[in-house]
């Protein structure tokens, strides 16, 4: 077994064979996960060389190829035994890169891109021989055709495939990225692609145990986090005599079961020392960039910037301390929180991890002459930033470089004019990534919403409770003796029942019906309660309700709806006034400048658990086609579904547009059935709503109510 770091060029510039064997999976990355992750990277790597380090590469990860007899004479041939997903991309975008360098008739770079990708005429002996790259039986002809196609390639003609995409992908990106008048731009992008990449090449001889290697490998190893990372090339420079001790003072404590704690960001989890590093990391330097980097981008500072490592350790253990102690506070339910506490909580329930290096910028020795009422009116301004584009649905892609850019515009200011110069930049924008809602936004997305159903519930539940602290003075200079409600523990209460029908039935005809179904799910209608009422009262007579209330609950909003009830109680009139009233509460508690309007164009739609379908999933590269379901409920014996391109769903060869119509199609139960939650994943535990819940996610979408709560079988009843 040898074992190199090397390049693209190193892998692909000798005439060669590398073949997929036929037990390996078809080529699945995806656009999303890997293909535009590979391109930014390779566009940061141009930049940081042209920028500021000449000698900059950026690591790709590992191959495992093993060695095959061949006779004198024969293409050197090669079987991958993993890392066939990289080297295929790889492959890919270096003919897309090849077509488009035609297209430019830059032929001498073309030619040197060429012979990364096929090998010449003189050594082919086959048709397959014309490619470096063979790949894996289910993927050959649409491989061949896809990199076959002369340039300008027409992809409309050529079969439809994950390769194809891919190539498509980078094709088109690579000509945007080029613009007119290419040449520099072409030579630094064949540059950093076939020269600064690095892969971890372990090449096997013919008689070595490929399969024990490719396990150990992937099985049986833990992988070392950023903080090992970090951990090992900080140590590394400090002279032993006294490395124990800086080890102790200042780093140890980022090995104890706090700092070791999965916290997942995004969709990725990570241990929270390594996603503190990163993000103390970006509060330092003001880039943004991936976790995954954070290694190679502390390196990078502790090389150009902070040179002594031995001053740098007590500055992240004080960053860390006051990093922990916000989180831990933030978690105590009970009295009063610090401002950046409770920014902390309110923030974090929004999922927001982007707003963390802002908090630690903030505590950094630079802004040291920041004052406390100036720290908290910034806080009081991003908190309503963060909130209102929660509340209108915004989305939140992008706004992690919208933070950054922002820390940058600070740096930049005068440290006595800080809040002003935050409200001036929200205000600035208006892009869907950055703008700030005004309150005619926020009005209209919460006046006839859904609120309970479309809302995840802790970020339902700070609402109402920041609604709660308000009354009760929190925060504020003159709080009532009672204190701020216990935070993150009360349960949501519809003041007219969910089951209404049981003693509010008011004769009601059915259109009446169907208006009161959908008025008891908006904003008005909903209060907190700090101890769970019992079914009986819960869904009893306005009167026993009331009476419970008065006697029993505490919680300010909760009697000030008393005040709108009629004569005969508790009405949809009351809830359409209530929700009036708090919505200009929410807009008083998170305010934005008078007369500030927002985004000046209609923002995008947002992408909603309704909105989403298997297609959408399956162009996503979350699901492929071909994937076999099975049911999670009592079904027809053998009932099983096949996931098709379009997204439908073939039982027994008929076609079905939804999960559900496929569900309903099988299920042996009472009622209908939500097919979201009856279809999983044959081999797996996870049910088709999972896979939608994960793509949300990755959208920084809201999920629907269910993804709080575990589902019961009335959840999954239409």
């Amino acid at each position: 077994m040898k074992t190199d770091v090397v390049k693209p060029r190193d892998v692909f510039y000798n005439p060669t064979r590398l073949t997929v064997p036929l037990f390996q999976r078809p080529y699945v990355w995806s656009q999303r996960e890997q293909w535009e992750p590979l391109w930014e990277d390779i566009i940061r790597l141009i930049d940081v060389i042209e920028g500021h380090n000449q000698e900059a590469t950026h690591f790709l990860g590992a191959i495992v190829i093993q060695q095959i007899p061949t006779g004198l004479g024969g293409l050197p041939t090669w079987n991958v035994i993993d890392g066939q997903q990289r080297l295929t991309t790889l492959q890919l975008l270096l003919d897309a890169l090849h077509a488009q360098l035609e297209k430019r008739d830059l032929t001498d770079l073309a030619d040197q891109v060429l012979r990364l990708v096929e090998n010449p005429q003189s050594y082919r002996k086959r048709d397959q021989d014309r490619f470096k790259l063979w790949p894996t039986n289910r993927d050959r002809d649409a491989f061949d055709a896809v990199m076959s196609a002369s340039a300008p390639v027409d992809y409309g003609p050529l079969p439809t495939s994950r390769l194809r995409d891919a190539h498509r992908f980078f094709s088109e990106t690579i000509d945007a990225w080029l613009g007119e008048n290419a040449e520099l731009r072409a030579t630094l992008l064949v540059g950093a692609i076939t020269d600064r990449l690095e892969i971890a090449s372990i090449r096997l001889d013919a008689n070595e145990d490929a399969q024990a290697i490719f396990e150990t490998l992937n099985a049986r190893g833990t992988p070392l986090s950023a903080a090992d990372l970090i951990k090992n090339f900080i140590f590394q420079q400090i002279d032993s005599a006294v490395a124990e001790r800086d080890y102790l003072a200042n780093w140890a404590d980022f090995e104890t079961p706090w700092w070791e704690t999965e916290v997942t960001s995004g969709r990725i989890k990570n241990p929270r020392a390594s996603l503190f590093l990163w993000q103390w990391l970006i509060a330092r330097t003001l880039m943004d960039f991936p976790i995954r980097e954070v290694f190679t981008q502390f390196k990078h500072y502790v090389n150009t910037v902070e040179k002594d490592v031995s001053v740098l350790l007590p500055q992240i253990k004080a960053a860390a301390d006051h990093y922990r102690a916000i989180i831990e506070g933030s978690e105590n339910p009970i009295g009063p929180l610090t401002r950046s506490q409770l920014f902390s909580y309110r923030v974090g329930t929004l999922d927001s991890e982007i707003s963390r290096p802002l908090l630690i910028w903030l505590d950094e020795p630079e802004q040291a002459g920041v004052t406390d009422d100036d720290r908290a009116r910034i806080l009081d301004l991003l908190e309503s930033w963060f909130v209102r584009r929660a509340l209108v649905k915004a989305p939140s892609q992008g706004s992690n470089r919208f933070l950054v850019d922002l820390m940058q515009h600070l740096s930049r200011q005068l440290k006595d004019r800080l809040p002003e110069a935050v409200e001036q930049f929200l205000v600035a924008s208006h892009t869907a990534v950055g703008y700030w809602p005004g309150d005619a936004e926020v009005h209209t997305a919460l006046i006839d919403a859904n609120v309970y159903g479309n809302y995840r519930r802790n970020r339902l539940r700070m609402v109402l409770e920041a609604l709660e602290d308000a009354k009760r003075g929190y925060p504020g200079v003159n709080p009532l003796a009672m204190g701020p409600i216990v935070r993150d523990k009360a349960t949501i209460e519809h003041l007219m029942p969910q089951k209404w029908r049981a003693h509010w039935d008011d004769d009601l005809d059915e259109e009446h019906q169907l208006e009161r179904d959908r008025r008891i799910q908006q904003l008005g209608n909903l209060t907190i309660v700090t101890q769970a009422l019992n079914s009986k009262i819960s869904n009893g007579a306005w009167g026993q309700k009331r009476a419970h209330f008065v006697a029993s609950d505490d919680v300010l909003i909760t009697k000030e709806a008393f005040a709108l009830a009629d004569d005969a109680g508790w009405s949809e009139d009351a809830i359409i006034a209530r929700t009036g009233r708090m919505i200009s509460q929410i807009c008083a508690i998170w305010p934005a400048p008078a007369g500030h309007v927002g985004l000046e164009a209609a923002p995008p739609t947002p992408v909603t658990r309704a909105s989403v379908d298997i297609a959408q999933l399956i162009a996503a590269g979350w699901m492929e086609a071909g994937t076999e379901l099975v049911p999670r409920l009592q079904a027809r014996n053998g009932a099983r579904a096949v996931v098709s391109q379009d997204g439908r769903l073939y039982i027994d060869g008929v076609a079905y547009d939804s999960p559900s119509a496929a569900a309903f199609a099988v299920y042996t139960g009472k009622g209908g059935v939500n097919g979201w939650w009856f279809w999983g994943l044959d081999g797996s535990d996870r049910r088709l709503t999972d896979v939608r819940s994960d793509y949300l996610d990755s959208l920084g979408a809201d999920a629907e109510a269910d993804d709080d709560d575990a589902a019961t079988a009335e959840d999954v009843l239409t």
